[in-house]
Parts: structure tokens; sequence; C-alpha cells
């Protein structure tokens, strides 16, 4: 007896506006356009958008059987809740990295830029729009890497990490807009069908 597949609504959206909108909230302090009484403003966002609604999202691409997909939001889900956390319980004196807070979040912010590499060779088999995003994600985890072990200074990281904000906004738009007018109003490079269907769905 065959059982009947149960449909769910692409989550691809939803996870890429969460990152979109929490990437430029933080993005914004890094690039020095926000006073440094609201610079923790993205705290909250890291929490519960960023962080909790892409964890939703890549459950959700697990049912629609997205390894990217669910890899990708669910991971980078967690990426926002365990940054917003550290930072937050630094503030608040439960951890005590000192002189060394940019030490600790130099090898924290390494380690994601190494996940981020391997992810970004998979985009090329996905969308061009989406393998945009992570190639401006991709230069802005260096970006920051290079920043906190004092390699570089000054507010770029901040600049690129505004671009993959928008990037990943377009990207969202794209996956919302396009099925509701029933056409590519927001064009997004899709690869050829086979691959698509292979390594996921495009954004």
């Amino acid at each position: 007896m065959n059982e009947k597949k149960v449909l769910i609504a692409d989550p691809g959206p939803l996870g890429l506006a969460a990152f979109a909108l929490t990437t430029f909230v933080l993005s914004c302090k890094n690039a020095g356009l926000l006073p440094d009484t609201v610079g923790d403003v993205f705290l909250t966002l890291g929490l519960f958008y960023g962080g909790l609604a892409q964890l939703l999202a890549g459950m959700w691409e697990f049912k629609k059987d997205n390894t990217f997909g669910a890899t990708a939001f669910t991971s980078y889900g967690a990426f926002w809740i365990s940054l917003s956390s550290m930072i937050y319980l630094e503030l608040t004196g439960v951890l005590n990295f000192g002189e060394d807070m940019n030490i600790a979040l130099g090898i924290f912010l390494v380690a994601w830029t190494i996940f981020t590499f391997y992810m970004w060779i998979g985009t090329f088999r996905i969308s061009t729009a989406l393998n945009l995003v992570f190639t401006l994600l991709l230069i802005t985890f260096i970006l920051l890497d290079l920043t906190e072990f004092g390699v570089i200074s000054g507010p770029i990281a901040g600049y690129f990490g505004l671009a993959t904000a928008f990037s990943a906004w377009y990207a969202s738009a794209a996956g919302v807009l396009n099925p509701l007018f029933e056409k590519d109003i927001l064009p997004t490079g899709t690869f050829k069908k086979k691959q698509v269907e292979r390594f996921g769905k495009s954004a």
C-alpha cells in the first residue's frame, strides 16, 4: 500500500530571510554604523530569528529531503544561538575570557569559515544566487578571522557582511515572489534540473 506523501511549503525563503536580517544588524555594528550603546541589539535576533527560525527551517528541509538546505539552515541557526549566547554570557560575567576574548571569537569564527568553505563548494551545483550568498559569506568570515586576530582592522568585514545580507534577502525574496507570480521576476540562475534535484532546490 502506497503511503500518501505529505507536502510542506518551501522553508528556504524563511531560513534565508532570518539569516539575512540578523547578518544585516550585526554587520551594521561591525561596519561602525551603529552607536556602541545599541550595538548588541543583534543578540535577541540571533537567538530567536537568526537562531530559532533557521533551526526550524533546517528541520523542515530534512522533511523535504534537502540535505544541503537542512545542513546549512540548522548549522547557521546554531551559529547565531551560540554566538549570541557566548557574547551575552561574557557581558554578564558568566564567562570570563578577559583579554583573550578576541582569541575565543577568532577560533570560533575560523571553525565556521571551514564549514562555510565546503558548503560554498556545494552551491556551484545549486544556483548562482545561492553561490553569491556563500561567496560573500566566505569572504566575510575570512575578514572577521583576520580582524579578530589583529591582522587587519577597520569596518571592511562589516561592509562585506552587509553585502551578504542583501544577497540573502534577494534569494529569499525570489523564493517567495517567483512562485506567487508564477514566473522568475527575480532570477536566481538555476542550474540544470537533474543537478538541482540531486543536490537540493535552488534558493
